[in-house]
């Protein structure tokens, strides 16, 4: 009870002193604003306005942020000792009262802090109503300039006197904003015009005012690292001078003007994207003086004018948005100063925006164009892989992999806009999200509250992107002002659309570069690339890489097309493309080099292997069952029919094969093992070496074989700018429908499952998570010329081959297999040094149980999984050296169940070993491979030591890639293989009913 009471007491005292400071607090706050504001209103006594210095415009900013700083502080004191209902009123006021010191600081100051006013007074989505209605006047209604000195500017300009240049000149202009003032008067010749003129000494102030804004940018960047606004405020620095210089702007408007057709009739060359909107001529320029044509119109902010006319401000904004989607996505130059001010409505039905000020624009590169068209249609289609890969193609990086953080963000970024009297609860949506997202990183990373509050997740911003994101928000901010509700995702769409399908439309007919330029290895090589643009002139092949090796030497290397649908970036001999059940060869080898090393044999017992795996009746399925499709497991669970993304869950696949149960008895049929063949082979290879499934690729093939970063089962992240995207033919698959049902395919790969799955299976696997999961039997992503030098090697019986043809840039192998990220331990070597150091030590996995490569829960960056995977091989750095993948002289006969392996194999089968089984016309055995759903296939002709691969992202019944292989092995009067050779050309294994198997 003593305790309880001496609680209580301390308690009390507590919040007695607690009363105290916090009122001590809020008075001393209240003198300071006081006090700050007679400093104020001293200094301006002896500042003089205008030019002024640097220090001294730089003191005068800093004097009033402190005092609005401190003003809200105090505010925020006070409301903790006041009735709920008194909050509002006390918020609003100080809102009204730190408003008018911003207005009074802009105007007294004029220059950039006029550009950054404007900017704010567009904000009304997210800005207090206070903050919109005295800055809106920035718009164009600051104090004019004195008569005397515009006439001067005008003479001096333009070399003639006003009574010369003009019959009549208005005194009062019709808008001062804050480089120049516009006034309206009519020509000698009896045109009406607008004539702008620059303001006397505006260049000194912007220069110096820009020189204030770097400092300021510098010290925030310095003080709190996640706000570093160095990249914008670079860019403006490189952009604004230009805006002073009106014969640059006259150009910028002809330009705009042409692009957007403003001058041509209805229906005359106009696109489908065409946008209605008016843009005044240009009559004459010089450096500080601008004759437009006049044109009569409304402000967009006299709402009492709008609506005397029926203007509809909704079709109004929405047309202004599109006029900008087509300057940035379609034409590839915009303006990038989209406030109010600067548009009218033409008084003359129909209404139609006026587009004013063209001083600011930039121009954007075609790739950089693809880029911001590509990520805005990531973010409407919710693709992880294209948003990362945008990133990137853009010079955006971030410090560590947040895939869902970045669309997140994205989403935000293109987010429909909000009427004004929803700001608060948008301001607190948007917060609320930053939250979230720092929370995410704090997790990740494993820091502390101080320490996220300082870190930035952004690595290199491009400065390109920075006027694009300008543009946007001053959009958002616009409708939210005129009070409608514009849906960008869906009025912009066309346009990103019309610049990636315009790119991959076009075809080798008139691409020149539409089949990768690199140096021809054969006559074959040649041949083939006219086949190619063959196939692609009748769109039968979006994208696709060929390789093939001819006695141990690179005779075809070649790349053509594009990387997907929305993807018109060009592919290399180094992208990565989905193969499908292509990986189940790859995976087959992994086993085979444990069986070499004898870590495994092919008559041992799975169970013996795998525990717990010998239940429900497993107990006799054996190694070499598996590989040979005969296990009885084909069925053991349809993750596909269930739940698709249960295929990206590693250990709940591995966990559902253990507690199957096999359809039939192992080794009496052979039904094809689609899916469960990977987790299968997975699980045997995991316990078998004690080792997690990539690292064992890696060491078994990746290594020895020389092929880092293009060959994966499951990306790493950091390699999504490579990846092709897959597509569906859909000509092709009506054709399945032709093809009946058979007996040696399992129930739930049947044709007709497999044409309902067809639709969907290029969604499923072009999405990050699937990427990135471990699924050994459809899920490898590799590149033409790595698959053929693995096929290469095991022609030769696992000999690796020489390097890769010079020819081919970049070289194979270049690449780190393991992209590094800019991570945390980078920024914390400048800011802590040994004390974060050691803090990034925790992030390091324990033993090797816990090692998961590409595992984001257990590494949380990539720069730790490297080391990762340098720690664990560092004992086997003489693989590098490797010289031959086995040591089985009769490796050859292991592949395809042949020689003294035939008893491992069912009799007659399409199988060996982990292999189908590759022959010839007359039906004798020549080589090995695999083929995978849609036309990617490998495989090699042992006889005449040939490999080819063939990656492609244009799904199809394996048309084309029969009719390349048909092509090559009559070149090199090599056996045709019997699967290619079908009549109708729609590729093999349609003997037994189905596509190119997955």
């Amino acid at each position: 009870m003593r305790n309880s009471r001496s609680r209580g007491s301390n308690s009390g005292l507590f919040q007695n002193n607690r009363w105290w400071w916090s009122v001590a607090l809020d008075r001393f706050l209240s003198f300071l604003v006081r006090v700050l504001a007679h400093i104020q209103r001293v200094w301006s006594k002896f500042v003089s306005m205008g030019l002024g210095n640097l220090y001294r415009r730089r003191i005068k900013v800093f004097s009033v942020a402190i005092l609005i700083y401190l003003d809200y502080k105090s505010v925020q004191q006070r409301e903790k000792w006041i009735k709920k209902s008194k909050v509002p009123a006390l918020w609003e006021k100080a809102h009204e009262r730190n408003a008018k010191r911003v207005l009074n600081l802009i105007v007294e100051l004029e220059g950039l802090w006029v550009k950054l006013g404007q900017y704010l007074s567009t904000r009304a989505d997210v800005l207090p109503q206070a903050y919109i209605s005295l800055l809106t006047q920035l718009q164009d209604s600051l104090p004019p300039r004195p008569l005397q000195e515009v006439r001067r500017t005008i003479e001096r300009e333009l070399g003639n006197s006003m009574e010369v240049l003009f019959t009549d000149f208005v005194n009062e202009p019709l808008a001062t904003a804050s480089i120049a003032q516009v006034h309206r008067a009519t020509l000698a010749n009896g045109q009406d015009v607008v004539v702008k003129v620059q303001h006397n000494g505006i260049r000194a102030i912007i220069l110096e005012d820009l020189k204030n804004a770097k400092a300021i940018v510098d010290w925030i960047a310095w003080a709190e690292p996640q706000y570093d606004f160095n990249p914008m405020i670079d860019e403006w620095c490189k952009e604004a001078p230009r805006e002073l210089d009106f014969n640059i702007e006259a150009e910028n408007t002809r330009t705009v003007s042409k692009n957007l057709g403003c001058k041509k009739t209805t229906g005359e060359g106009r696109s489908d994207n065409r946008v209605d909107v008016l843009i005044p001529d240009i009559i004459q320029s010089s450096e500080s003086v601008l004759i437009l044509e006049y044109m009569d119109g409304i402000r967009l902010n006299d709402v009492e004018s709008l609506d005397a006319f029926g203007i509809d401000k909704q079709k109004i904004v929405e047309e202004i948005t599109r006029a900008y989607a087509h300057q940035i996505y379609v034409d590839g130059f915009f303006n990038g100063d989209p406030h109010p001010g600067n548009f009218l409505v033409s008084k003359e039905p129909p209404h139609r925006p006026i587009l004013l000020d063209f001083g600011l624009t930039k121009k954007l590169s075609h790739p950089l164009k693809q880029a911001l068209a590509k990520m805005f249609l990531a973010s409407a289609e919710g693709d992880q892989v294209a948003l990362l890969s945008a990133f990137a193609e853009m010079g955006l990086k971030l410090r560590l992999d947040l895939p869902d953080q970045a669309m997140s963000v994205a989403g935000l970024f293109f987010r429909s806009s909000t009427p004004s009297n929803e700001a608060l609860k948008t301001l607190k949506t948007l917060n609320d999200q930053r939250v979230q997202n720092m929370k995410v990183i704090q997790e990740k990373m494993q820091l502390s509250q101080k320490e996220v509050k300082r870190f930035n997740p952004v690595d290199a911003f491009p400065g390109d992107i920075v006027i694009f994101a300008r543009v946007i928000n001053l959009l958002r901010g616009l409708s939210s002002t005129m009070n409608v509700r514009i849906v960008y995702l869906d009025i912009m769409r066309p346009f990103a659309e019309s610049v990636l399908l315009g790119s991959i439309s076009r075809g080798p007919s008139v691409d020149s570069s539409w089949i990768h330029d690199s140096p021809v290895h054969s006559d074959v090589e040649f041949k083939l690339r006219k086949l190619l643009a063959e196939l692609g002139s009748i769109q039968k092949i979006l994208g696709i890489q060929v390789c093939a090796y001819k006695d141990g030497k690179v005779i075809i290397d070649t790349a053509a097309g594009v990387l997907g649908r929305y993807d018109p970036r060009p592919v290399q001999p180094d992208s990565l493309f989905p193969v499908f059940s292509v990986t189940k060869g790859i995976t087959a080898g992994m086993i085979h080099c444990l069986v070499d090393k004898r870590k495994l044999q092919l008559d041992q017992t799975v169970g013996d292997i795998w525990p717990g795996f010998a239940s429900n009746g497993k107990d006799t399925i054996k190694v070499h069952h598996v590989l040979n499709h005969t296990s009885g497991l084909h069925n053991a669970f349809d993750p596909v029919g269930e739940n698709p993304l249960l295929i990206c869950d590693w250990d709940e696949c591995l966990k559902r094969i253990a507690n199957s149960s096999p359809q039939t008895e192992p080794g009496s049929q052979q039904f094809y093992h689609y899916l469960t063949f990977g987790w299968l082979c997975g699980g045997i290879l995991e316990y078998a070496s004690g080792k997690k499934f990539q690292e064992i690729l890696e060491e078994s093939i990746v290594k020895p074989l020389k092929i880092d970063g293009e060959l994966y089962i499951g990306i790493p992240p950091g390699v999504e700018s490579r990846l092709a995207t897959l597509t569906l033919d859909t000509d092709e698959l009506s054709k399945l429908t032709s093809i009946a049902s058979q007996p040696e395919l399992p129930s739930s790969f049947q044709p007709e499952k497999i044409l309902q799955m067809a639709t969907s299976l290029p969604v499923l696997f072009n999405t990050l998570n699937v990427r990135r999961a471990i699924i050994p039997a459809a899920n490898g992503h590799c590149s033409a010329r790595a698959l053929a030098r693995y096929y290469a090697s095991l022609a030769d019986g696992g000999l690796v081959p020489p390097p890769h043809s010079s020819l081919s840039q970049p070289p194979l192998g270049s690449h780190t297999h393991v992209p590094k990220f800019s991570s945390v331990n980078d920024t914390k070597k400048k800011r802590k040094g040994k004390e974060m150091m050691a803090s990034t030590q925790k992030l390091k996995p324990k033993g090797h149980k816990e090692k998961r490569l590409y595992d984001e829960e257990r590494l949380m960056s990539t720069e730790s999984l490297a080391s990762l995977v340098s720690d664990d091989t560092s004992s086997n750095d003489h693989q590098d050296d490797i010289h031959n993948l086995f040591s089985n002289p009769r490796i050859h006969d292991a592949f395809m169940g042949a020689g003294e392996y035939s008893g491992l194999v069912l009799p007659d089968g399409k199988f060996g070993l982990g292999f189908k089984r590759v022959t010839s016309q007359d039906g004798s055995l020549v080589g090995f491979g695999h083929s995978g759903m849609g036309g990617s296939t490998g495989f090699c002709d042992i006889q005449n030591r040939f490999s080819i691969a063939i990656t492609l992202n244009k799904m199809s019944l394996g048309g084309v890639t029969a009719n390349i292989i048909r092509l090559v092995c009559s070149e090199l009067n090599i056996p045709l293989p019997k699967d290619f050779s079908i009549a109708n050309g729609m590729g093999p294994d349609l003997e037994m009913g189905a596509p190119l198997i997955n």
